[in-house]
């Protein structure tokens, strides 16, 4: 009977010993969290930990001093913005006592839980949350690089690809062709590209009426398509032409120089040429082991931790999110649960399940908004919608109300922007 009970309590200490090594008691020790990437995603989770515990030791890697946001750039391409607009710094995330670490991670060791970064530094960390955005795929459209992309930009990461886009449309004479070329699923935002090609229209409406903008898009439908497409005959009749995959829509192959774009059925001659290509997780992602052959990252939706590498978490567009888009809004709501599943890790408790929504505005022109919204939840293993709950703006909104949406837009990113960074 002795014995028995020398077992169980050799066995109990060696549970005991590894849950201790899994999460570091609070009373012992600090534990620590690293953050990498700054956006909308990792930002929040950064300032949410912080916020949910005191005791934990924060620190966001963000090689960018300054960060420069998506949503609403494609107004910066319309001359209906200015991107300083668009820019936000760290000071007030430094402020709550966040160690922000202005370098690139390099190499991440699940193993030890070590993060390298560029500059040789090393943090050590309990759990890692990474949130690393995009990476453009070079390997995927033949014809299309970073070479290519200083003549074609690709305009999906803001900053000086936004304006070179804004440049090229203000240098382009009246009477010219603006082509879109827009991707297959998944990608980040998806009614982004039919938001830009309308604000694009709009442009060209009021300052060069003679031109036409195309849309070649490698689907046959979007988010908000009939939405999209009815304000598009209202707004823009004969000027914006959508051509879908099944018309020959899908993009093949490209030449920069000429600003040609080769389709199964045809050839465009773009005098300004937008290639959205494909993507995939930052970069980061698959250094840290936490990406598929799909170029995602497979998460738990409870906590959002890697489903290929224990104590990291991945939020934000690099996720695998099931019916939730890759968006601003969704990245800001991942941030929220999974700091606090990570919380609940690191005291020993289980993550509960979450409520996920999204809501999603594109401004068709400047008064002129529409919206989707959804509500998530987890079935099956993966976020999956709630039926019922969410919906669209209604079809045949009169004029106050796509501005009322319109306004709302202009609301909803001063909010976030603020909630973010402060």
């Amino acid at each position: 009977m002795i014995r028995a009970t020398r077992r169980a309590f050799v066995r109990g200490a060696a549970a005991a010993a590894a849950a201790a090594v899994a999460a570091p008691s609070l009373a012992q020790a600090k534990p620590r969290i690293v953050v990498i990437g700054g956006g909308f995603g990792g930002a929040t989770c950064a300032r949410a930990l912080r916020r949910a515990d005191p005791r934990f030791e924060v620190t966001l890697v963000e090689p960018n001093p300054v960060f420069t946001a998506c949503p609403f750039s494609n107004a910066v391409i319309a001359g209906l913005r200015d991107i300083a607009m668009q820019r936000f710094g760290y000071d007030a995330i430094r402020a709550e006592e966040i160690s922000v670490a202005a370098d690139q991670a390099k190499l991440v060791d699940g193993q030890s839980r070590r993060v390298t970064l560029r500059g040789g530094s090393v943090l050590d960390y309990d759990r890692l949350v990474l949130a690393p955005g995009i990476a453009i795929r070079w390997d995927v459209l033949p014809g299309y690089d970073e070479v290519a992309a200083a003549m074609m930009p690709h305009a999906w990461l803001a900053g000086e690809q936004t304006l070179l886009l804004r440049r090229q449309l203000e240098a382009m004479p009246d009477g010219g062709t603006v082509v879109i070329a827009a991707p297959a699923n998944p990608f980040r935002c998806p009614p982004g590209p039919y938001e830009r090609a309308s604000l694009i229209a709009y442009y060209l409406k009021q300052s060069k009426p003679r031109s036409k903008l195309i849309v070649l898009d490698a689907k046959d439908g979007f988010s908000k398509q009939r939405l999209f497409q009815a304000a598009w005959e209202q707004l823009y009749p004969g000027l914006l032409e959508w051509v879908s995959q099944s018309n020959g829509g899908k993009v093949t192959s490209v030449d920069a120089k000429s600003r040609t774009m080769v389709t199964d059925f045809a050839t465009y001659k773009a005098d300004v040429a937008n290639i959205i290509p494909p993507q995939q997780a930052g970069t980061i992602a698959a250094i840290a082991g936490v990406a598929d052959q799909t170029g995602w990252c497979p998460i738990d939706p409870s906590s959002f931790e890697s489903r290929l590498q224990p104590n990291v978490h991945v939020i934000g567009d690099a996720a695998i999110a099931g019916a939730m888009p890759k968006s601003a809004f969704a990245a800001n709501a991942q941030a929220k649960v999974c700091a606090d599943a990570v919380a609940a890790l690191l005291h020993g408790k289980t993550p509960q399940p979450p409520k996920l929504i999204n809501t999603c505005y594109s401004l068709v022109a400047p008064d002129y908004g529409i919206s989707i919204a959804g509500v998530y939840h987890i079935a099956d293993g993966r976020l999956a919608d709630v039926g019922g709950a969410g919906g669209v703006s209604p079809l045949d909104a009169p004029p106050d109300f796509r501005a009322l949406e319109a306004s709302y837009a202009e609301a909803w990113f001063r909010t976030i922007a603020s909630e973010t960074f402060g």
